[in-house]
C-alpha cells in the first residue's frame, strides 16, 4: 500500500521475481487497457480483484481501501510505502515523461501529466496520510512501514530484491 506513485508497482514486481509469485497490480484492473487510465465498472472491478485473491501466491500493489478487507483475509504480510508528498510527485512526472515501459501500467495506455493527478496526488493523498497509517497500524499481520527512498533501497539490499 501506499500514496500514488510511491514505487509499489516496482516492488510487487521485484518480490514476485525474487518470490516465485504473482504479481497483481490492481491499477490494472480499476483501469480499462488502451485507454487514457478510465475506470472499469465497479462490479467489473471487483470480479476481477476477487478473482486475483482466490490465486494461491500473489503478491499485490494498490490501495483501494473499499476492497482491502478481503484482501486482508487473504494475505500473509503488508508493506506501507509511506513517502512523502514531494518523493510522489517528482515519481509521477519521471514515470510520465520518461518512463514508457514501467511495471503495472496499463496495457496500451500512455502516462501523462495530468493536473486532476497533480491534485490527487498533492491534496486528496496528502489529506488521508493520517488515516492510511492508523488503519495500517491496526492491522494484525507482519507489516513494515517505508517512509524514504533510503529505507525502500535499504529493504530491497536486504531482502535481495533488484528493480
Amino acid at each position: 500500500m501506499g500514496p500514488s506513485n510511491s514505487g509499489k508497482s516496482t516492488l510487487a514486481q521485484a518480490i514476485a521475481r525474487a518470490r516465485d509469485l504473482t504479481p497483481v497490480h490492481l491499477d490494472q484492473f480499476r483501469h480499462l487497457p488502451n485507454t487514457d487510465w478510465q475506470e472499469r465498472p465497479d462490479q467489473e472491478f471487483q470480479a476481477l480483484h476477487d478473482a486475483a485473491l482466490m490465486g494461491e501466491r500473489w503478491v499485490m500493489d494498490g490501495n483501494y481501501s473499499k476492497l482491502l478487507p478481503q484482501r486482508l483475509l487473504r494475505a500473509t504480510g503488508l508493506i506501507q510505502l509511506d513517502v512523502s508528498t514531494t518523493i510522489s510527485l517528482l515519481r509521477y512526472l519521471r514515470r510520465s515523461w520518461f518512463e514508457h515501459d514501467r511495471a503495472g501500467s496499463l496495457a496500451g495506455g500512455k502516462d501523462s501529466v495530468k493536473w486532476v493527478m497533480i491534485r490527487h496526488i498533492a491534496v486528496t493523498t496528502r489529506k488521508n496520510r493520517e488515516r492510511n497509517r492508523e488503519m495500517f497500524d491496526r492491522i494484525n499481520l507482519p507489516k513494515i512501514r517505508l517512509s524514504s527512498p533510503s529505507e525502500l533501497a535499504r529493504f530491497y539490499r536486504t531482502e535481495g530484491l533488484d528493480r
